[in-house]
Order: C-alpha cells, then sequence, then structure tokens
C-alpha cells in the first residue's frame, strides 16, 4: 500500500474530491483525519472508511474560523505527533454568473473566507506537524479556474489564484524542513460544488438545470484522488510544481 501507517489530514473531507481522497488514502493505509463543517456526510465518511477496514477520524471544524482550526488541530495532536501528509480541498463558490456590479459583498466574504483565508488558517496550524514527520507532503486544491482560466465567479477565481500565490510562500518557508509542496488544479470533476454551478449556469441562461447536470462530461473525483495519492506517496517525489488534471 501506499500509505501504509502514514498520518493524512484532510479538509473538505467529508464531500467530493476531499471525500475522495480520505477514502482512496485509507484504502492505501493511512490514518485519516477528516476536518469538514459537513458533519453528517463527515461522519458517514468514517463509518464507510470504517466499514472497508480503514482508520478515520473526523473533527467539526469551520475552517473559517482561527479557534475552530485551531481546536480541531489540538485533538489531532493527541492521536498523533505528526502528520505525513495534509490535503486542502474546503472550498465553497458564490457568487456565480454575476457580473463585477451584481455581486455582493457578502459573496465575496464566504468565498474568500472559506477558500483562502480557510487554507492560510489550516496552514497555520498543520504546518508545525507536517514539519515534525521529517518528510511530508502538502496538496492544496485549487483550480485552473483564477490559475490559468476564467470562472464563472470573480470571487471564486480571486480565491483560487490566491491559493496558488499564497502556496510559494509556504514552499519558501515549509520546503527546508522537509515538506514537499504542490497545488492541484482540477478541471471539471463531478463534485456537488461543480454540480450546482452546472445548474446555476443553466438557470442563468433559461435551461434546465436538471438536464444541464445530467449532461455535463466530467471527471470523477476518484480520478483526482489517484493523483493525490500518488503525489503523497514516495512514488511521486520526483514531482515539482502545480499539477493540472482534467
Amino acid at each position: 500500500m501506499k500509505l501504509a501507517n502514514k498520518d493524512a489530514l484532510v479538509t473538505g473531507g467529508s464531500t467530493g474530491i476531499g471525500r475522495a481522497a480520505a477514502e482512496l488514502f485509507a484504502q492505501e493505509g493511512a490514518r485519516v483525519h477528516i476536518i469538514d463543517y459537513n458533519q453528517a456526510e463527515g461522519q458517514a465518511a468514517v463509518e464507510q472508511i470504517e466499514a472497508a477496514g480503514g482508520q478515520a477520524h473526523f473533527y467539526a471544524t469551520d475552517v473559517r474560523l482561527e479557534e475552530s482550526v485551531a481546536a480541531s488541530v489540538a485533538q489531532i495532536r493527541e492521536r498523533t505527533d505528526h502528520l505525513d501528509v495534509a490535503v486542502f480541498a474546503a472550498g465553497v463558490l458564490t457568487g456565480a454568473f454575476k457580473t463585477i456590479e451584481e455581486l455582493s459583498e457578502e459573496d465575496w466574504d464566504a468565498t474568500l473566507d472559506t477558500n483562502l483565508k480557510g487554507t492560510f488558517l489550516s496552514a497555520k496550524y498543520v504546518s508545525p506537524l507536517l514539519a515534525a514527520a521529517g518528510q511530508s507532503v502538502l496538496l492544496i486544491i485549487a483550480s485552473g479556474a483564477g490559475v490559468r482560466g476564467g470562472s464563472s465567479s470573480y470571487a471564486y477565481a480571486a480565491s483560487k489564484a490566491g491559493q496558488h500565490g499564497l502556496h510559494y510562500k509556504l514552499e519558501g518557508e515549509l520546503g527546508p524542513k522537509g515538506v514537499r509542496l504542490h497545488v492541484i488544479c482540477p478541471g471539471g470533476i463531478a463534485t456537488p460544488l461543480k454540480l450546482e454551478n452546472i445548474a446555476q449556469g443553466a438557470e442563468a441562461a433559461g435551461r434546465d438545470p436538471e438536464e444541464a447536470k445530467r449532461n455535463a462530461v466530467l471527471g470523477d473525483p476518484m480520478g483526482i484522488a489517484r493523483i493525490l495519492a500518488f503525489l503523497a506517496s514516495e512514488e511521486g517525489s520526483y514531482v515539482r510544481g502545480t499539477v493540472f488534471t482534467r
């Protein structure tokens, strides 16, 4: 197994790419620590992983709030003194298909607080555990949107560009401590967030949102999870930089 006896943290691990990563990491032998706001789906993820013979723990967390992130990482420290892998997958998309004049400050703040501030706070508290491992991997889920292409949301594009920019500073600080860092930029993947975005686009264009979701050509979140598992393993140790996927 690629990740036997590794401790892995996944933010946003209740659904989408984060959920797929948590499940696959557990299959590959990791003890998985899931951080998410969605308690019902988070507990369901743990139950599914344990039913398959894996190990997982869930920590109800709001990545927008420093005290919540700090408390969850403190709980993780009670179980392990290091992390071998961390995946930052927590994210939202608000303000889709709004012009710059229409975009509300509320939508801007909601997206930036989760996607960018959440990445900052997660890195702030998780980095010491990654450094304590000696050799570890940090994987930040950004997007092609805002990095090399557009987005349906100004806020989402800005948050993903911000994550990509943040990683350069993190890399300079954490690299000498043995942390290998990658930003992963998925394309169209069948996550709840993406499917909702497709429905919103259809509604904005006067089309049937359910039909739009049925006809969407999207990738499987597990395909991204396989890339993450590879990067998290020794097999991926020669890879550097940003990774773009389908």
